[in-house]
């Protein structure tokens, strides 16, 4: 197992010391233990949350909701879970295909200006669906 003091800990993740002490302090990242002189030792598992929270920060998150979501991640759910999710969200989007493919008559008819409302309306949200679950897909399970 590879154990990081904070100082090769924050060139790996790219971020201060002093921001490892922060979040350290906050809970968002623990040590996995101490060395023999006092230095915190940091694991792997841990540079990957910090990439995590650095991803979570850059869409807008607070640290109280990072903190939040971390504590959901750390708590595993069986694999049997994971996979009952993915088929509620298959059938789920099964649906929404066939919701939107019952509403293309009515798309066909709308003028351009109409059309174009409506689906800047619901691209961002659509592609926010699509790259979280590309992202959950490619990514494997969370920590």
């Amino acid at each position: 197992m590879t154990l990081y003091r904070i100082g090769e800990l924050s060139k790996a993740a790219h971020i201060s010391e002093r921001t490892i002490d922060y979040y350290t302090k906050l809970g968002l990242i623990t040590p996995e233990l101490r060395s023999i002189k006092n230095y915190r030792l940091y694991s792997h598992e841990t540079l990957v949350a910090l990439e995590r929270i650095n991803q979570l920060k850059q869409e807008k998150y607070t640290l109280e909701e990072i903190k939040s979501l971390m504590s959901k991640w750390n708590s595993a759910t069986p694999e049997a879970d994971v996979t009952d999710k993915l088929v509620e969200l298959e059938v789920h989007m099964q649906q929404l295909e066939r919701e939107v493919k019952a509403l293309e008559p009515i798309i066909s008819q709308l003028k351009p200006g109409q059309a174009h409302t409506a689906l800047s309306n619901l691209l961002p949200q659509g592609l926010a669906c699509m790259e979280a679950i590309r992202l959950l897909l490619t990514q494997g399970p969370p920590m």
